[in-house]
């Protein structure tokens, strides 16, 4: 998986985009305060580059070099500084009750990866921090505009629910939307999407 993502990355134009996730952006800007985030498999690094942006100290984290490569060219181009190291989910450092935001975008593992990292993201936020979540769901093997086509790698409302039991959860939708996020985000999909705080 590694060299396939590493060949994506490597296409001349960022392959997902350059602006935010829709959701993402949303959801920050009833956020207010800035504080210390975390994107783990962050990619291109365009959520980890918005959040600097909008004044956060940001962490992001990827297993491909051709992404953290891009991601650092995004950061230099919008005049902002984000740390992107590379790493598996597996091998990253989470540093206990540290963060007060967490992006997790279309992160689609097998589900004892999946549960891993949930739990090491729970770990790793502080009191009154937030994940925010965006993936595909299992309606989404029907359609063409991105997403992987192994029904164990989707999310549901339900799995997303058992795996953030922790959490107090502020927003859990399945919804139907259109993308336009790149080359490979583009149409018409079936979307689970979450909020969730830690008390």
């Amino acid at each position: 998986m590694q060299e396939f993502w590493n060949e994506r990355y490597a296409q001349e134009p960022y392959v997902y985009g350059t602006q935010p996730n829709a959701f993402f952006r949303r959801q920050m800007a009833a956020i207010g305060k800035a504080g210390r985030a975390l994107f783990p498999a962050e990619g291109e690094g365009r959520n980890a580059v918005y959040a600097a942006e909008q004044g956060w100290t940001v962490e992001a984290f990827d297993f491909s070099a051709s992404a953290q490569k891009k991601a650092r060219q995004l950061a230099k181009m919008r005049g902002v500084t984000i740390s992107y190291t590379l790493s598996s989910l597996e091998n990253f450092s989470y540093k206990t009750e540290q963060y007060d935001l967490i992006g997790l975008f279309f992160i689609h593992v097998p589900p004892p990866l999946r549960s891993f990292l949930h739990r090491k993201v729970i770990d790793a936020l502080r009191p009154g921090g937030r994940i925010i979540l965006e993936a595909f769901h299992p309606d989404q093997l029907e359609r063409q505009s991105g997403g992987p086509k192994k029904v164990d790698l989707l999310y549901s409302a339900d799995l997303l629910r058992n795996d953030f039991t922790k959490l107090d959860i502020q927003y859990l939708k399945q919804i139907t939307e259109d993308l336009s996020e790149g080359a490979y985000h583009q149409g018409e999909a079936h979307l689970t999407r979450l909020v969730a705080q830690k008390n």
